[in-house]
């Protein structure tokens, strides 16, 4: 596929072999307001993160106190893993994409 696309580009420009190699970073203005974003993401996924573990043992606390038995062990494990998505994508997309 990649021979083949190369042989019409080069059937396109008259044979001149210049394949265009584009700049692989961004320029300075994008990769700063991308990089704002994705901090304010990844503050507001920790601060939900952390909230959530709150909220959780909250609802804990209060079923014992009535002593109602409930499945909270099971919120607080999707919470747990939330936390733990929120903290790793960032070196799992330089991992996969670097």
């Amino acid at each position: 596929m990649k021979d083949a696309l190369h042989t019409l580009y080069l059937a396109t420009t008259g044979g001149t072999g210049d394949v265009p190699q584009p700049e692989k970073q961004a320029p300075g203005d994008l990769a700063d307001a991308v990089n704002t974003v994705l901090g304010i993401a990844a503050w507001a996924g920790t601060a939900a993160g952390v909230a959530g573990v709150i909220v959780t043992g909250i609802m804990m606390a209060v079923s014992m106190k009535r002593g109602e038995g409930s499945e909270h062990l099971s919120r607080l494990g999707m919470v747990l893993g939330g936390c733990v998505l929120v903290a790793t994508a960032g070196p799992t997309v330089a991992f996969l994409f670097a």
